[in-house]
């Protein structure tokens, strides 16, 4: 059977109507396919991430990937990663902006379905648990060892002035976990922590853990990278996706 995808840069209208870069990858045809977001890591937009866009198109998902460091201006994604740390992170309100362009861009697409899911790494796993509460025009999210979601009164700031698991009550998006157990941020407390509220609020979840595993191991391009976790790990992401995205 033929395959094939196309990948690009973009540009999307994000918050406030910011012009930002995107990057776009996507299966060869007409469709429809379903969609996902990719909140990339604190490290940036880089090339592991958009080789994780072109992942998804390869398993039949249109993939857009927003630079949400594009503000910081020009340099490596290693550059703006240090200068948007610097700056207090992301400010949650304009990475809402951002994801609803990037939602918006998707929706007027003539080859998606209408399905749209979320992914995120590290900083971006905490933006998808946040966008899983209050961005109910997802079908999916998927949080990958998002760190602070349950943040101390010391870890909140201007930028980012509320802990996300106060927003768990209004979660009407179907979220996926997956966690590290050698993890420090989220631990494995907060993460049992995370899963007790959830289970609590008889919201829809499912929770993996891999032991021998720590923060970002799905990078492949990093010392943390773990193969064989990664790899099962995936699967579940896609289970995930194939039950509420194309289902």
């Amino acid at each position: 059977m033929y395959e094939g995808l196309i990948a690009e840069t973009i540009r999307i209208e994000g918050h406030q109507g910011d012009i930002i870069d995107g990057y776009l990858a996507r299966p060869l045809g007409g469709g429809p396919y379903p969609s996902v977001v990719i909140n990339h890591h604190m490290p940036g937009w880089d090339e592991a991430t958009k080789e994780i866009a072109r992942k998804l198109a390869h398993h039949g998902y249109v993939a857009i990937l927003p630079n949400l460091h594009h503000r910081i201006g020009p340099g490596t994604p290693a550059e703006q990663a240090a200068a948007v740390r610097a700056a207090g992170g992301n400010p949650d309100a304009q990475y809402f902006g951002d994801a609803q362009g990037a939602i918006t861009y998707l929706d007027r697409l003539p080859y998606t379905s209408g399905k749209i899911g979320m992914i995120g790494f590290c900083s971006g796993g905490r933006q998808a648990f946040l966008a899983a509460c209050k961005i109910p025009r997802l079908s999916a999210a998927v949080d990958c060892w998002g760190g602070r979601v349950i943040a101390t009164p010391e870890e909140m700031t201007e930028r980012q002035p509320v802990s996300p698991i106060d927003y768990a009550p209004e979660m009407q998006v179907p979220l996926l976990g997956i966690f590290g157990n050698d993890d420090m941020s989220p631990s494995p407390a907060q993460v049992d922590q995370t899963e007790e509220i959830l289970r609590n609020l008889g919201k829809t979840y499912e929770f993996h853990r891999y032991d021998g595993a720590g923060h970002g191991f799905f990078a492949v391009d990093r010392p943390g990278y773990r193969a064989e976790q990664a790899t099962d790990a995936w699967t579940k992401v896609f289970a995930w996706y194939e039950r509420w995205l194309r289902k």
